[in-house]
C-alpha cells in the first residue's frame, strides 16, 4: 500500500507528534516555531490527519491526548519507496548508484555504508 505524501504543514506535525509520542492541542502547537500558526489551523489539520487514520486521540474530558497512527519508519519507507519507483525505474540498485556518487559521502561514511551492506549480505546468506 502506497501512503500518501503528507503536505509541508501534515508533515510538521507528524514530525513533533512522532518526537512526542503523544500531546494535547496546545502541547502540539508549542512545537511550531515563532510566529506559529493559527491554533484553528492546525486543529483543522489535525482533523483532517484523524480522519485519514494518521493520528488518532483519546479523549480526556473535554482534551484530546493526539498520538501517531502512521509509523515514523513506515511513512518514510513507503516514501522512499515511491522515490526510487518513479526516479529510478524501480532499482534500488541505480537509487544506491545515485546516492553514493551525488551526496558527496565522505570516505569515513563509505566504509560504514559498505560495512553496512556487507553485514546485510552476510545476514541475507545466513538465511539461506
Amino acid at each position: 500500500m502506497e501512503l500518501k505524501q503528507l503536505n509541508k504543514s501534515e508533515l510538521q506535525i507528524m514530525e513533533y507528534l512522532w518526537k512526542l509520542e503523544k500531546g494535547f492541542m496546545k502541547e502540539i502547537v508549542s512545537q511550531f516555531p515563532e510566529p506559529k500558526p493559527a491554533y484553528t489551523t492546525i486543529s483543522t489539520l489535525i482533523t483532517r490527519m484523524c480522519a485519514k487514520d494518521y493520528v488518532g486521540f483519546e479523549k480526556l474530558g473535554r482534551d484530546k491526548h493526539y498520538y501517531p497512527i502512521l509509523k515514523k519508519n513506515t511513512y518514510f519507507s513507503s516514501q522512499l519507496k515511491s522515490m526510487i519507483s518513479h526516479f529510478f525505474n524501480d532499482s534500488t540498485t541505480q537509487f544506491a548508484s545515485f546516492f553514493t556518487k551525488e551526496t558527496d559521502l565522505t570516505l569515513d561514511e563509505l566504509e560504514a555504508l559498505q560495512k553496512m551492506v556487507g553485514q546485510q549480505i552476510k545476514d541475507k546468506n545466513t538465511v539461506k
